[in-house]
């Protein structure tokens, strides 16, 4: 059973009622739906988004995909996707939601984080959690190029925390900037997430991201970046951010890295409409740091009995294929989409009304 939680007693600014999961039959457990998840594939469409490059504050660059779908005009809704830790523009879940979103007539554009996918060669600085000025930057380039459309932010994991950072940080001048995010399993603290990876069953994940790290470190190494960190070795996640992502990042350590980055004290400054959708049973993100975290109102909590991590594989049910994730995307995207034509009508009400007084 799924359940809705406000920030506090008042009704939620741009709250929205989503239906329950309920997990395939055959993909209960947490493990199978996080695995199944991220490895059950399906034919995807031929790759046709038009590739930018964007500058950052300190000179580096990343590429950002820009899936715009026809019969777009300026005005038209527009998203921002970011991947997760070790994903980029083609991890599954961006490309699926790209396409649901395209489907509806929704532009979309895949971000991927610096030194990550198209953009591997193009910065000298590591991507980390906390980078949400790159996400900004991003944000800044859309708006430029679709000044009159709103925008959305869309993160997924490792993503999501860039997300709502990011939000919390712009505050009250948020709706400056966006319209509104939708966060997936944002491990708002990474120290406590850091220690839930290192526990049990979750070390073949840990295992899988040092191995997709280290590939990036090596690579990194070969470029002639970071000396004195690529002959070192990490036995979890932790000890790698200890040694690496920290040091070379300006971080004094993994701590120190954790704390700085972590959304969840951010969380209660939100201004702009914000969904975040997590499950209880998620190996890698635990339940109780979002329980321990105050949001503001604006910030509508969704979560999920089962679901695992980035999994939401579902039985059937009205949704055309069984990734409800991706469907409650695309319905808070329906959502802000109609919430905007009210706002519109209602002003141009008043406008008449003023008028003709």
């Amino acid at each position: 059973m799924s359940h809705i939680e406000s920030g506090n007693e008042d009704a939620q600014a741009g709250s929205i009622e989503l239906p329950s999961f309920r997990p395939h039959p055959m993909v209960k457990n947490c493990h199978w739906q996080t695995i199944l998840g991220a490895y059950l594939l399906r034919k995807q469409n031929p790759y046709s988004a038009i590739q930018h490059h964007v500058e950052l504050d300190d000179g580096d660059q990343l590429v950002v995909h820009d899936d715009c779908p026809k019969g777009w005009t300026a005005g038209d809704y527009t998203t921002v996707l970011v991947h997760g830790l070790g994903g980029c523009h083609s991890s599954p879940y961006m490309i699926r939601v790209a396409e649901k979103l395209n489907d509806i007539g929704v532009r979309t554009f895949r971000m991927d984080m610096r030194g990550c996918g198209a953009g591997i060669e193009m910065a000298v600085h590591p991507f980390h959690a906390g980078r949400s000025n790159d996400l900004r930057r991003v944000v800044e380039f859309v708006r430029g190029n679709c000044p009159d459309s709103p925008v959305a932010a869309i993160g997924f994991s490792l993503g999501a925390n860039l997300v709502t950072k990011l939000v919390g940080e712009i505050g009250q001048r948020g709706g400056e900037l966006l319209d509104s995010a939708f966060a997936v399993a944002p491990p708002v603290d990474l120290r406590e997430c850091s220690k839930a990876i290192g526990r049990g069953w979750n070390k073949i994940y840990d295992r899988t991201f040092l191995r997709s790290l280290n590939r990036i470190r090596l690579q990194r190494a070969k470029a002639g970046r970071d000396a004195g960190r690529a002959d070192k070795s990490a036995r979890s996640l932790y000890e790698f951010d200890d040694f690496y992502t920290a040091p070379v990042s300006g971080f004094k350590s993994a701590e120190h890295y954790y704390e700085m980055s972590s959304s969840a004290h951010l969380l209660s400054e939100v201004r702009v409409p914000t969904m975040v959708l997590t499950s209880r049973d998620d190996p890698l993100i635990p339940f109780h740091i979002f329980e321990s975290a105050p949001r503001s109102k604006f910030v509508q909590l969704f979560a999920t009995e089962h679901g695992g991590h980035l999994g939401f594989l579902a039985r059937r049910s009205d949704d055309n294929d069984r990734r409800w994730m991706d469907w409650r995307i695309v319905d808070w995207i329906e959502h802000r989409r109609v919430t905007l034509s009210k706002q519109v009508i209602g002003e141009r009400l008043i406008s008449t009304e003023a008028r003709d007084a």
